[in-house]
């Protein structure tokens, strides 16, 4: 199938969603040599040819794609060339590709601070509730993932410490909700006990957990968002990492992170203790 930058925009514009994107030239960041280049160029002249092919700029926001590589120089060669476009918006590309999580925030960092503040910054196919946070602080605002709906499907539930994963054994006689601060339908209405029933027998485990998953992201983003407008984003991070790390073993990548976003967290790097709930608990977590 051969899609152009002309057809990619006119199907966008059939189906007229608030905000459509630049087809790109993307290649995974495990990848080295002069294919990222090549990538980066091909994108830069490619969002010409979807601005003229953009019919709808009244009605449509078209956002133009960052790509480069994990090579600074080629990131911001790319950032510059769409600036310059004056386009309503920029996503930051090609990242979640299996590079180190240093190099992923370094990145972000780097194309946040060169991007407009009065202007959407996406980070595409980010979805970690952890990464969230951490690319928020840097300055992004927006994201896209299947994370929350793929791992419900493999029975396993977002929580604050981190996940819970419904198809062990323990979660067979546990007649507590997946988590008990959550007032989503599943967590009202199902114990882990019964969904582990479910997960291990019926699509309907994936489907509810798949809810509940949903339901902690929206309301992730929802108190994220308001920490913001409120002026205590520090405090939420601080709080958040305390409920994901209460060992206060916080990964040196989000440390370093922070410390460039201008955000203190070295309370949360301090022995903190699990709530009962989970610390004597043998349901595994993976942070």
């Amino acid at each position: 199938m051969l899609l152009t930058p002309e057809e990619s925009i006119q199907i966008q514009n059939r189906i007229g969603a608030d905000i459509i994107m630049a087809l790109d030239d993307v290649v995974r960041t495990t990848i080295t040599g002069p294919r990222i280049e090549e990538a980066m160029y091909r994108t830069l002249r490619w969002i010409d040819r979807c601005i003229a092919a953009h019919k709808r700029p009244n009605e449509q926001n078209l956002f133009g794609i960052i790509q480069g590589g994990l090579d600074p120089v080629l990131r911001d060669i790319c950032v510059r060339g769409l600036v310059e476009r004056n386009l309503p918006g920029y996503a930051i590309g090609g990242l979640a590709g299996g590079e180190d999580k240093d190099s992923f925030w370094r990145v972000v960092a780097q194309c946040t601070a060169a991007l407009p503040e009065d202007k959407p910054r996406y980070v595409m196919g980010v979805g970690y509730p952890l990464d969230i946070v951490v690319c928020s602080a840097l300055g992004a605002d927006m994201y896209d993932c299947v994370y929350p709906t793929r791992t419900a499907r493999f029975g396993t539930a977002l929580v604050p410490e981190g996940v819970l994963k419904l198809k062990h054994r323990a979660m067979a006689t546990d007649t507590r909700p997946i988590d008990p601060s959550c007032n989503c339908m599943v967590c009202k209405k199902y114990s882990r006990a019964y969904i582990h029933c479910l997960v291990t027998k019926d699509a309907m485990g994936s489907q509810l957990l798949s809810y509940h998953n949903l339901f902690y992201m929206m309301k992730l983003s929802s108190d994220l968002h308001s920490s913001i407008v409120q002026g205590r984003f520090p405090e939420f991070v601080c709080k958040f990492l305390q409920k994901m790390f209460p060992e206060g073993d916080v990964p040196e990548w989000v440390c370093n992170a922070m410390e460039v976003a201008g955000i203190d967290i070295s309370l949360c790097c301090s022995p903190f203790s699990s709530s009962p709930e989970y610390r004597n608990s043998e349901i595994p977590t993976d942070f």
